[in-house]
């Protein structure tokens, strides 16, 4: 479910000797692991390597089974907040009449409102090709119908006999 690395915790620390931090966050310096394990026994808390690549390594007296459960905790209070940005594609003609470029700019309205992106492409076959002003009108036109919503991400640019543009909302 969440990803929490794994660390050294008690007889898995092979090190002669590790810099102590005790459980109320004061440092009691450079000691020998033995010692350190010794330490966290009598506490009845872990020994938990928690900076492997100090030198000396850092490790932490600290109750193991609370920690990985905080750790999770706050990864799953990260990914709360977290926007997933979708990007939703609209394919155009070159010779699309106006009601149809209409309705795709309604549609394309109704995904800026959402929050997402939305790609357009015109696609170009055969002599088509050969007026690619067309495509650069109808995107200039579609754009000028969601002034209200979104705003170009990346200008219109050809990619083969694609004509791409991408709008993100405005509020962005």
């Amino acid at each position: 479910m969440f990803i929490i690395k794994d660390l050294q915790i008690n007889e898995q620390i092979r090190d002669k000797e590790v810099r102590l931090i005790s459980d109320t966050g004061e440092q009691l310096g450079i000691v020998a692991t033995k010692e350190a394990q010794r330490i966290a026994n009598e506490k009845n808390l872990d020994l938990v390597k928690v900076s492997p690549g100090a030198k000396p390594p850092v490790c932490k007296l600290i109750d193991y089974g609370k920690y990985k459960y905080e750790l999770a905790k706050k990864e799953k209070e990260s990914k709360k907040h977290q926007k997933i940005i979708t990007i939703k594609e609209i394919r155009l003609r070159p010779r699309i009449e106006g009601h149809d470029l209409e309705t795709k700019a309604k549609m394309a309205a109704k995904f800026l409102e959402k929050g997402d992106k939305v790609k357009v492409v015109v696609r170009f076959r055969g002599r088509e090709l050969g007026h690619r002003e067309h495509g650069l009108e109808i995107v200039e036109k579609f754009a000028e119908m969601l002034s209200d919503f979104g705003v170009y991400e990346s200008k219109p640019k050809f990619e083969g006999n694609n004509l791409v543009a991408v709008l993100e909302p405005k509020n962005q």
